[in-house]
């Protein structure tokens, strides 16, 4: 990642539903952010209730904390009704329209999955942490969309 001029912004919403899980995918992503050099006061955390909750938060943080990126984290474990899928559904997709409507990046760092034993797997476990994977995505968009900004002599 080449530097930039000014120091970068980064919105960083966890869900507080199944909190054993989100706060180890924080300190994943806090972790990573601080090894890029990030300062903790370039970052701004919100806490939301859920899921469901989190694409506000994030549009929240691009409108009035003018962030350059957003990492979203979260955990969505199936239970035994269709519940899980309208969460899944509807915060993927707002997450998305959010990122699109206001061209800044918005990591989705929310896991869907069957069990705890497999959230936790992917929150530091045996499959790495999506937290810090979510911030690293976000890292790289931002420098992505600096390249494209460059390119078209927008900067």
């Amino acid at each position: 990642m080449s530097v930039r001029q000014n120091p970068i912004k980064l919105g960083l919403v966890v869900c507080r539903f199944n909190e054993l899980v989100t706060r180890r995918l924080s300190e994943g992503a806090l972790n990573l952010l601080k090894r890029r050099g990030i300062k903790t006061e370039q970052v701004v955390e919100v806490e939301v209730p859920g899921a469901f909750e989190a694409p506000l938060a994030a549009q929240m943080l691009i409108e009035t904390q003018k962030v350059d990126g957003v990492i979203v984290l979260g955990a969505v474990i199936r239970g035994s009704t269709s519940h899980y899928d309208y969460v899944c559904s509807t915060a993927s997709s707002g997450l998305m329209n959010v990122q699109l409507a206001h061209s800044v990046p918005v990591g989705f760092g929310i896991l869907t999955c069957e069990t705890l034993e497999q959230a936790l797997d992917r929150a530091g476990g045996k499959t790495g942490n999506k937290g810090a994977e979510t911030a690293e995505t976000v890292l790289e968009m931002i420098e992505c969309k600096s390249q494209l900004r460059r390119v078209g002599g927008h900067e």
